[in-house]
């Protein structure tokens, strides 16, 4: 998308910036409610969510609808699609797990000892530093490079 000649590079930079704001803390959001010693904590806050309704589970992920709707703003970005297919992939995870631990009840002498192990405190924040760059050059691939 061309930005037209009016608009001025500082205005186009603020609203990146501020989008890019939105976005943090829509991830911080994610990363505290989720917030646990190790995987297998995380997963039970997951299915708490998850068992009291479906649809409560799904809204408790906002960067997944932010990054929809990024991809459609920024006429499907390679970065925009990127993050989509990410949180995608990562909602998609989390509910195979979150079956087959608490519903099924199946799991590997192997898989147990992955869920208990403890994480390190920044661990959950590194969705924080992975997906804001993807964030940021989709944005900037709505100026098409000309200001």
């Amino acid at each position: 998308m061309m930005l037209n000649g009016n608009i001025r590079y500082n205005d186009v930079m603020e609203n990146i910036y501020l989008l890019l704001i939105i976005y943090i803390a829509l991830e911080l959001f994610e990363v505290q409610w989720q917030k646990a010693p190790n995987l297998i904590g995380i997963l039970a806050r997951l299915y708490r969510y998850y068992n009291k309704n479906i649809i409560l589970f799904f809204l408790m992920h906002p960067t997944f609808y932010f990054g929809i709707g990024l991809a459609m703003i920024t006429d499907l970005a390679f970065s925009a699609v990127a993050l989509v297919f990410i949180k995608t992939v990562d909602i998609a995870t989390k509910i195979l797990l979150i079956q087959q631990i608490f519903e099924k009840k199946e799991l590997s002498a192997e898989m147990s000892a992955m869920l208990i192990a403890p994480l390190h405190p920044f661990m959950p924040y590194l969705s924080v530093l992975v997906y804001t760059p993807l964030v940021y050059f989709a944005l900037v691939s709505l100026t098409g490079g000309n200001f």
